[in-house]
């Protein structure tokens, strides 16, 4: 049987989620710019630094698509699917680029690939709940975006001190 869908109940989450993102990734593009050197020429900060734009730009996206009117579970499920797959698929090349590139060690191992990945997955799993008709994906997805977010702002702190580090070392 199928749950009862009450998009209604999570404006105001995704609202603070949707509002928090867009700010971050804010603040993450001007220390980007303020560093651009640094970023541009190492590909682990690099790729960190599109993995915290995207991630935090999916959570935005993924929150004004579940503020839009008079959706059905079905259509919110599957445009949360196709984002999701977009990010997570940014997500892991970003992440095996930087640990191919072996420019910098910091924050790249195995417990945060595994971690990020199992977040963006969640996101996918709550899209294919919602399509299904089982409004319990909204909790899956939820869940998910508040540890995602976690993760994200981690990983920016991570880009910050590597930075921190490379400046140190000229």
């Amino acid at each position: 049987m199928k749950d009862v869908f009450m998009p209604e109940q999570w404006s105001n989450f995704f609202v603070m989620v949707g509002s928090g993102a867009a700010a971050l990734a804010g603040l993450i593009f001007v220390a980007m710019s303020i560093n651009h050197q640094i970023i541009i020429g190492n590909r682990t900060h690099k790729n960190r630094a599109i993995n915290m734009l995207s991630g935090f730009t999916a959570i935005f996206m993924a929150s004004g698509l579940a503020l839009m009117g008079n959706q059905d579970p079905e259509a919110l499920g599957f445009e949360w699917l196709i984002l999701w797959l977009i990010a997570t698929a940014i997500f892991i090349r970003g992440y095996v680029v930087a640990i191919r590139s072996g420019t910098s060690s910091i924050g790249l191992n195995a417990p945060r690939l595994a971690g990020g990945t199992l977040c963006y997955i969640a996101e996918v799993i709550g899209g294919l709940f919602l399509i299904l008709g089982y409004s319990s994906g909204l909790y899956i997805a939820g869940i998910a975006i508040v540890v995602l977010f976690a993760f994200l702002i981690s990983g920016a702190w991570l880009l910050m001190v590597g930075i921190y580090e490379d400046q140190a070392k000229r």
